[in-house]
């Protein structure tokens, strides 16, 4: 039996998402959300068969629900949930199999729920944000986090809290460097993971960490919304999809049209591609195709739904070549024999706009704290995308002189998040004043 919490903190990722708790010892520990396993995969399945209990229709959570789906069960896998948040889709209901709809604000909500039974059902929390949900407009997002706060209050959190990863991940490596004895530093957080990079010039030490209010040592935030489903999409449209049609052209030379393509490359508009009207009338499009071998693999993908499974080759493809090696990708799946290579050229070419532009955000962010590249004394990468090393390496040149530190990439969040939360809470347990419901 779970033991009940007082409050915790959620890192509710795009990808991957880890919970804190309070120990007995006083410090904050990540929860076991599978056996083994203190992160686990933002993705809920829903089973198109069986019946509705009192948590609601029969679904699995994190990698039972990759493997649900990977196994073949019927019915509908939800992932990156959170690049929901902030648009429209957010009170739209969508097929979830079986004749089922569900709307995704619920999907959300249930993914929490999950999340707060697991860390033992505690009113309080904290939940981390990104530095922008949605860029450049601050309306929506503004309505991203009150969205966000709407789902985690109609689970049971009566105090909800935010706070900024990335700043939440300085406060993970603040406790590491006191541990290792070094004084005060500016530290630059690198914190990309699937859906944004986001970016925080802190000041930390040994007598800042003492401290609750921290706001004067936060000198900067700064993110864009690029990160790794956005590699894996270039990914998939660069290495993959060529060979099924895309940027293709028929016999007349006109190129095929892209919308259908680039839907089957981000994964919350995957299962628009399988509606009836659109795959008849790419049916009926043979005649565009100069490679009729490639019409009969797109249709192959439509017909059987392998849009996911097509995305998830692209993500591993991504993964394999992240350390510079150039890979391959069995498709074997769709046809017999179909194994494309994927060089490490491909991929640099496919992503070198991201790339920069996510460096660039970087400097950006040192510019707006006043400071200059040589005053940054680490670079701290933390999120799962920091694991491709074009990235972190094009990022580390821009700082010669500072140190360069990598967290815990799935967990680095998290564990901030706790250290906030614990700090945050204990505090507000001793005042009248409960504390406002904004990043600190």
């Amino acid at each position: 039996m779970i033991a009940p919490a007082r409050f915790c903190a959620i890192d509710f990722g795009t990808s991957n998402s880890a919970v804190a708790v309070p120990d007995d010892d006083g410090t904050m520990r990540l929860v076991e959300l599978e056996p083994g396993q203190r992160t686990m995969p933002t993705a809920v399945f829903y089973f198109a068969e069986g019946r509705h209990d009192a948590d609601g229709p029969p679904r699995a959570f994190g990698r039972a629900a990759v493997a649900a789906y990977v196994e073949g069960h019927d019915g509908r896998l939800m992932r990156s949930m959170k690049s929901i948040l902030g648009s429209a889709l957010i009170d739209q209901t969508t097929d979830v199999g079986g004749g089922r709809g569900a709307k995704y604000s619920d999907i959300v909500a249930g993914y929490l729920k999950r999340l707060r039974r697991l860390a033992g059902e505690p009113t309080r929390v904290v939940l981390g944000r990104p530095v922008f949900f949605v860029d450049g407009e601050p309306v929506r997002d503004a309505a991203a986090q009150a969205q966000l706060e709407a789902c985690a209050r109609a689970v049971g959190f009566s105090d909800v809290q935010f706070q900024y990863e990335p700043i939440a991940a300085a406060f993970d490596f603040e406790q590491q460097a006191i541990r290792e004895g070094r004084g005060e530093q500016i530290v630059l957080v690198a914190d990309i993971g699937g859906g944004t990079s986001d970016f925080s010039i802190v000041r930390v030490g040994p007598e800042r960490a003492r401290r609750l209010a921290r706001r004067d040592d936060i000198l900067a935030s700064h993110g864009i919304h690029i990160a790794g489903t956005d590699f894996d999409r270039h990914i998939e449209l660069a290495g993959l999809l060529q060979a099924f049609g895309y940027r293709g052209t028929g016999p007349s030379g006109r190129e095929l049209p892209s919308g259908l393509y680039f839907d089957l490359a981000t994964w919350h508009l995957i299962n628009t591609c399988y509606a009836p009207q659109r795959v008849a009338e790419w049916r009926g499009m043979k005649s565009w195709f100069s490679d009729v071998r490639q019409h009969a693999r797109l249709m192959t993908v439509l017909e059987e739904r392998l849009g996911h499974e097509l995305a998830a080759r692209a993500e591993g493809a991504k993964i394999a070549i992240s350390g510079g090696a150039d890979t391959t990708v069995d498709l074997s799946h769709v046809e017999p024999g179909l194994v494309l290579p994927l060089s490490e050229k491909t991929a640099v070419d496919a992503l070198r706009a991201d790339l920069d532009r996510i460096i660039s955000t970087a400097h950006e962010t040192v510019a707006l704290a006043g400071l200059r590249p040589a005053q940054i004394d680490a670079l701290y990468f933390t999120g799962g995308s920091t694991g491709l090393r074009l990235l972190v390496d094009g990022m580390a040149a821009g700082f010669p002189q500072a140190t360069r530190v990598s967290g815990d990439r799935f967990a680095s969040v998290a564990t901030g998040l706790g250290l906030h939360a614990r700090r945050l809470f204990e505090a507000s347990a001793a005042s009248t004043h409960p504390p406002a419901s904004t990043p600190h």
